[in-house]
């Protein structure tokens, strides 16, 4: 069966109950934002000088990153799917983007590298990351591994092996001019950077291809209800691996743009990254069991932790007060929207 035939037998045996789920995800979502903006206020009134323009715009600003990854970790959510291995992408692009564009014959192994020109520097490094990207379907989709223990075991490989190039430490010497330019460049005469608009073309697509396109109707679907979406015709494991691969050229994005922010590649960049970009989808109301969650939801849960994390700095909290205010947030918000939907379905 076609892909176009299976959309029709998917909008055939809609049922009133699947019409109260698109209607459930739009109630979550409400109600995420009124809990980010709940929380801004009473950080406004807790934290001295935190209610400022500046403040609302570092609140985006300065996740642009987490913000990021958390799209294509959404979509492998919605599918069912976990994808822990961002985090360490973003580390091992970053770290060969930098390794590939450094000039040959520095003083030292890690002031050498290929000498490529910037843009092959970085293509070679997006490579590597979609690499890992295809190593994470295979296990998955192919060999039937739990998502979670793939993920995870490829987020150490990537870390493993950007440790393994950096020799536990940095590459930041004997770099291109041009190698900084796409991660400072300001756009519009503003101080808002080229990555910061990137993320937000980014969410739009994510939103459109999520809303108004089969694409993102058949993510639902596979998520929803495996089995009915592979007896229907529709191709699981390809869709699920287009899933990983755009999850994986997104988290190499991030790290190339990082690492051409500061113009070093680290090998430790990106570390638990990967847990906040599962903790903005589920503050977001992305169920963890699949097909159930939004894009825009993981946004607002975005703003919930920044606002979280900045309130606690704010009040001079320690770094292990911040830990554990993140794990009380989590919490709560999936308590909350599980108590919502049963009383909503009362």
């Amino acid at each position: 069966m076609s892909v176009s035939a299976s959309t029709d037998a998917m909008k055939s045996t809609v049922t009133p109950s699947s019409d109260r789920r698109v209607g459930d995800e739009t109630f979550i979502t409400m109600l995420v934002a009124c809990v980010a903006v709940g929380l801004f206020v009473v950080a406004s009134l807790a934290v001295p000088n935190f209610f400022q323009p500046l403040t609302m715009l570092n609140l985006v600003t300065n996740n642009w990153a987490v913000i990021s990854l958390g799209v294509g970790v959404t979509f492998l959510l919605v599918s069912g799917n976990f994808d822990l291995s961002v985090g360490g992408i973003v580390a091992l692009s970053g770290v060969l983007a930098v390794w590939f564009a450094q000039a040959t014959g520095g003083v030292n192994a890690l002031s050498t590298g290929f000498g490529f020109p910037t843009w092959l520097a970085i293509v070679c490094a997006l490579c590597g990351a979609l690499a890992i990207g295809a190593l994470n379907a295979l296990f998955v989709v192919r060999f039937k591994v739990p998502s979670i223990i793939v993920t995870l075991g490829t987020m150490l490989v990537a870390r493993g092996i950007a440790q393994v190039i950096t020799q536990g430490s940095q590459r930041n010497t004997n770099l291109p001019a041009d190698f900084g330019v796409l991660g400072n460049l300001t756009m519009f005469g503003t101080s808002v950077k080229l990555p910061v608009i990137g993320m937000a073309i980014l969410l739009a697509v994510a939103v459109f291809i999520e809303r108004k396109t089969v694409f993102g109707r058949l993510t639902y679907w596979i998520g929803a209800n495996p089995v009915a979406a592979r007896l229907s015709g529709i191709d699981n494991a390809w869709h699920v691996t287009k899933l990983y691969l755009f999850s994986a050229g997104v988290a190499g994005m991030v790290g190339i743009l990082l690492a051409s922010e500061f113009k070093s590649g680290f090998s430790n960049r990106g570390t638990l990254m990967e847990f906040d970009a599962l903790v903005i989808a589920l503050l977001g109301g992305v169920a963890i069991a699949g097909g159930f969650g939004s894009v825009i939801g993981m946004f607002f849960g975005a703003l919930i932790l920044g606002v979280v994390t900045t309130a606690a700095t704010g009040l001079v909290l320690s770094p292990d007060w911040q830990f554990t205010l993140k794990a009380i947030a989590v919490f709560l918000a999936v308590t909350t929207q599980t108590w919502a939907l049963a009383r909503r379905h009362r």
